[in-house]
């Protein structure tokens, strides 16, 4: 289930699948279309004239223009398809090619218009005039390419609009950032089993005699995309023993390095290895629906080179970290699943994955270490925190949100030389350091004062 998930995504990405599908599909309508001619026959077409008037001539002339069209506009939508995939990667960041790729109007403007072309060769081949024989035009087929071919152009119109719009930054975040979320949906609620006993330690060696860590190496090098937290439980269960997890999702492992490892006694058979081994989808590259971190990535990606001395668009850097906020407020609602799970009360995996200080780090970090001396960054990073904060009282994740905002305010008072602007970062510091309201949290005045 796992490798035929990560084959779904995969094909669903590419830019040849639902193209192909939709010229498959074209030829059976259009077999359609000429088998339903054939049995109504060609006869009743005489009483309405204005639409289906046209003579085996005309009607290849018509197609025959229909499918040259579809071919220089198919040329056309492909060379403007390539050309914003360049300009994405070099614009924000090459990890965004994928999601070009993936976008279901991009495909299906594509599929349609080959789609229209092997239409019109199909019923091409089929029509035949007076001095071939049997007359035969299939008007129903005819009359629907041209249809087909009036609508393309108001898909070649929303196609220009679609990748216009598509380019720009504002879109492209909220893009980014509702994948993240919906993948944080489905992903955070996923726990295998239930928690284990307050308490339980986590076994460094295997305890009972005879009992190794034996180690589940990996077939191939990539990207762990996914694993199948329920397989690896249902295991250690079968098998009475624990499961440590040693790489996560998004993690690299190269061939022969270590996914996992297995607490036996008896030396690994075949089906354990193999089940064991297929609980982890190991990629090329990583996906956003499979990883949320992967998008925090390229969020994070695209506001660094945003905040670049080659680049140094501030604008873009804000909206990144306005929506970086987007997604802090997710995780800050959200439980983050235990380490140690259980079944029946019996530990039995030891799972890898981030804590809530990794991943506010992995959100933040980063573009708080470029936002030095930019004033409208800073500002943005304190508000992110004053939202996520009135998502939770937790006063361990509290205590995190406080200090990633005591290092922006280190940063501030690091970089910031005028009073004016050193004002602004601590307007914004004081209702984020109030709405933490942590006892024993130092004032905005001590965190970043005024230059004497």
């Amino acid at each position: 289930m796992n490798r035929l998930r990560d084959f779904w995504l995969w094909l669903s990405s590419t830019l040849w699948f639902i193209p192909g599908t939709m010229v498959v599909v074209s030829v059976l309508l259009a077999v359609a279309l000429t088998a339903l001619d054939v049995v109504i026959g060609h006869d009743w077409t005489e009483d309405h004239p204005l639409f289906f008037g046209v003579g085996a001539e005309g009607a290849r002339g018509m197609l025959s223009a229909i499918a040259g069209s579809m071919m220089t506009v198919a040329s056309l939508t492909f060379s403007l398809t390539i050309s914003t995939l360049a300009t994405a990667s070099s614009q924000y960041t090459s990890r965004l090619i994928r999601n070009f790729m993936r976008d279901r109007y991009n495909q299906f403007v594509l599929g349609y218009f080959v789609g229209l072309f092997a239409y019109c060769l199909v019923v091409l081949r089929t029509i035949r005039g007076g001095d071939e024989g049997r007359e035969f035009i299939p008007a129903i087929a005819v009359m629907a390419g041209l249809v087909l071919a009036l609508v393309s152009i108001g898909v070649l119109i929303f196609f220009i609009h679609h990748i216009a719009s598509s380019i720009q930054a504002a879109t492209i975040l909220e893009r980014v950032t509702h994948e993240t979320l919906a993948a944080l949906a489905t992903w955070f609620p996923q726990e295998m089993g239930q928690p284990a006993r307050p308490g339980t330690e986590i076994p460094q060696k295997a305890e009972a005699p005879g009992t190794v860590w034996h180690a589940i190496t990996a077939d191939r090098t990539g990207y762990v995309r996914s694993v199948d937290e329920q397989a690896l439980l249902d295991l250690a269960t079968r098998n009475d023993t624990v499961v440590r997890m040693e790489v996560d999702v998004g993690g690299f492992v190269t061939r022969h390095g270590v996914l996992c490892t297995i607490a036996r006694v008896k030396p690994l058979d075949e089906a354990l290895l193999r089940g064991l081994r297929g609980a982890f989808g190991v990629g090329g590259s990583r996906t956003v629906q499979q990883d949320p971190a992967f998008g925090v990535r390229q969020l994070v990606d695209i506001g660094l080179k945003a905040l670049s001395a080659g680049v140094n668009d501030t604008t873009t850097g804000v909206m990144c970290v306005d929506y970086l906020g987007a997604v802090l407020e997710c995780i800050t609602r959200r439980n983050i699943p235990e380490q140690l799970r259980a079944q029946d009360g019996t530990l039995r995996v030891i799972a890898k994955g981030r804590s809530f200080e990794g991943l506010v780090g992995l959100c933040f970090d980063q573009i708080r270490l470029c936002a030095g001396e930019n004033v409208a960054v800073q500002v943005s990073l304190l508000r992110a925190f004053t939202h996520a904060a009135r998502q939770t009282g937790d006063p361990a994740r509290r205590r995190v949100l406080l200090g990633q905002a005591q290092r922006v305010a280190e940063v501030a008072d690091r970089t910031l030389p005028f009073d004016h602007d050193r004002a602004q970062v601590r307007a914004a510091l004081e209702p984020c350091l109030a709405q933490l309201d942590l006892p024993g949290a130092p004032r905005a005045e001590a965190l970043l004062p005024p230059r004497p």
